[in-house]
């Protein structure tokens, strides 16, 4: 009898793992992952890129000029532009693959220009962990991206 039942147990679960409902709700979880990812990583171009707008270069090191302060000024402006533009993307998430495969594109257009700084003026220091939100973490959440557009568009909205 016990035996019977846990057979009935494993079936039902068998079915319901199947289920198209469980199917949205773990689409719908992966899609929030995501979204939570997106947050914490954003803090990163918007912390620096505020930092670097408001303290300019000494906010990064040594303060050497003028013109110095001034392009990376701009520089961190853009930076923080990313980064809010990336937390623009979360709350439909989605939808927003072109965006986030365009801001993908820029910042690893900007992590290769630092490989290559890397290599013509030598170790950047602390900077060096940029290489891994630039051409690693940023890629991985653009494809992370597609994954959950292409899940949410194969099943229906949660009521």
């Amino acid at each position: 009898m016990a035996v019977e039942a846990l057979e009935w147990v494993w079936r039902r679960k068998r079915a319901l793992m199947r289920s198209p409902y469980v199917r949205v709700k773990e689409e719908w979880m992966e899609r929030r992952a995501l979204q939570v990812v997106i947050v914490m990583s954003g803090l990163v171009p918007v912390l620096a890129g505020a930092a670097g707008a408001v303290f300019g270069a000494r906010a990064f090191g040594p303060y050497t000029n003028g013109a110095e302060d001034n392009h990376v000024r701009y520089l961190s402006g853009l930076l923080l532009a990313i980064g809010l533009i990336y937390w623009s993307c979360v709350p439909t998430v989605e939808r927003r693959g072109e965006i986030v495969r365009l801001l993908t594109l820029m910042v690893v257009i900007g992590g290769v220009a630092r490989l290559a700084g890397l290599f013509a003026a030598g170790d950047p220091g602390a900077m060096r962990w940029a290489l891994v939100m630039e051409l690693g973490v940023a890629p991985l959440i653009a494809l992370w991206q597609a994954r959950v557009a292409r899940g949410l568009d194969a099943v229906p909205s949660p009521s």
